[in-house]
């Protein structure tokens, strides 16, 4: 059974929808009036918007799948369409068309696309993609990151809290084509390595130096976090890499709008015993404990 909407998409029947949809994509910016100024490229435009109209809708293509070209009484697409003159809008006469068959498709709005309509299976992909990479605290933090493209500098505000990986949409600032709006520029933001601070979801995680003293008798010990500097107490016996928690100075989380905790990790600084009094090295050689 001849199918021939797949080749006007020059796609396999086998194909995915991603698949019919990125051929699509490519045809269309191919073919579309306003960047091919070929006398065949409206009508070939047209076509492949047609054909997308069926085989980009999962009903409309398991009927097609089924009837194949005897839809189109036995000849190919394009043949077809070319049949139907020059002012005919193969999109009404697809819709009649599906409408009348057994699937049931008058009165839905599936076939609203059109030639050059804004938001339908026509308009050109105007949307630019591209990579940033900005500063960790920047990460946490957000501020401005200046951008350059296609000659145009521009400001672009980063959300506090961001994760690599995440996009942001500049509005306005993609490509441009008669007849349409601006495309967007959607940045992936890469987060650069911080030697001071780990991200686990929305908690930070921060190392500190205390003194051997403060660690076995206690005491205050002043950090200097990303938005303030704070007192952290810390009890006798603290031990190596033991954390303390701080609510509400870790990441923004963007969608409840609640921070995260910082874990505070203590290292802790032992003194060179070449620079401790004799005496006190002494009774330590001779008190400290040679087992755990």
């Amino acid at each position: 059974m001849a199918k021939s909407l797949y080749e006007t998409l020059n796609v396999s029947e086998n194909a995915s929808a991603s698949e019919i949809k990125k051929a699509y994509r490519t045809l269309a910016k191919k073919y579309h009036p306003d960047m091919n100024k070929e006398p065949e490229a409206e009508e070939k435009f047209k076509e492949i918007n047609a054909a997308y109209e069926v085989l980009g809708d999962e009903e409309k293509k398991s009927q097609y799948d089924m009837h194949g070209d005897d839809m189109f009484g036995g000849q190919n697409f394009h043949d077809f369409a070319q049949g139907q003159g020059q002012g005919a809008d193969i999109n009404d006469i697809l819709r009649q068309m599906f409408g009348q068959q057994g699937g049931g498709f008058g009165g839905q709005a599936g076939f609203g696309g059109g030639f050059g309509g804004q938001g339908g299976f026509g308009e050109p992909d105007l949307d630019i993609s591209a990579n940033l990479s900005i500063d960790f605290n920047t990460s946490i933090l957000g501020g401005l990151k200046n951008v350059s493209i296609n000659g145009e500098s521009f400001d672009i505000k980063i959300p506090e809290g961001i994760k690599d990986g995440q996009k942001i949409r500049a509005k306005n600032k993609g490509k441009q084509a008669r007849g349409f709006p601006r495309g967007d520029l959607i940045i992936t933001l890469n987060v650069e390595y911080s030697d001071e601070y780990e991200r686990e979801d929305d908690d930070l995680i921060k190392s500190f130096d205390i003194p051997l003293k403060s660690a076995l008798f206690g005491g205050k010990v002043t950090i200097s976090t990303l938005t303030k500097d704070i007192t952290l107490k810390v009890p006798k016996n603290t031990k190596q890499n033991q954390k303390f928690r701080v609510k509400e100075l870790g990441a923004l989380n963007r969608k409840t709008k609640e921070k995260g905790t910082l874990y505070l990790k203590a290292n802790i600084v032992l003194p060179k015993v070449d620079e401790l009094d004799e005496e006190l090295v002494s009774i330590l050689e001779e008190k400290l404990p040679a087992t755990l």
